[in-house]
């Protein structure tokens, strides 16, 4: 039992997309998005911690190699609205959203070409 609870999952630190130019996507999810950035590894990326802890990274690979990330899910709290004000700042989102019986779901890409969602969940954030 010892051994498994050592062993055990506790959750995710950080969730990282690579970039191809770490300036570039730094600027646009501090300056675009609003994130406050946390720890800046120059040239090789960044990161943002939200209040809740959880961290989102971007990393640029030393050999410049990349491919497109998507799966996260930013938390907002009325996706209508955030929708609206993203886009005016010049955030690409996708025309369709999705209604699910546990949230709405809006699809973005961000300055690299990576995928992701801005996530309102129907209960609220406990």
């Amino acid at each position: 039992m010892e051994t498994a609870e050592a062993v055990a999952v506790r959750g995710i630190d950080i969730s990282t997309y690579l970039v191809k130019d770490a300036a570039r996507a730094k600027a646009f999810y501090r300056d675009v998005m609003g994130f406050g950035l946390t720890q800046d590894y120059g040239d090789s990326g960044g990161e943002f911690t939200f209040a809740d802890g959880t961290t989102f990274g971007l990393w640029k690979m030393e050999d410049g190699s990349w491919s497109a990330c998507d799966g996260v899910m930013f938390a907002v709290d009325d996706l209508p609205k955030a929708i609206e004000y993203f886009r005016s700042r010049g955030v690409k989102i996708a025309d369709h959203t999705v209604d699910s019986p546990g949230c709405l779901m809006g699809f973005a890409e961000d300055s690299e070409g990576n995928g992701f969602v801005l996530h309102q969940r129907k209960g609220g954030r406990s």
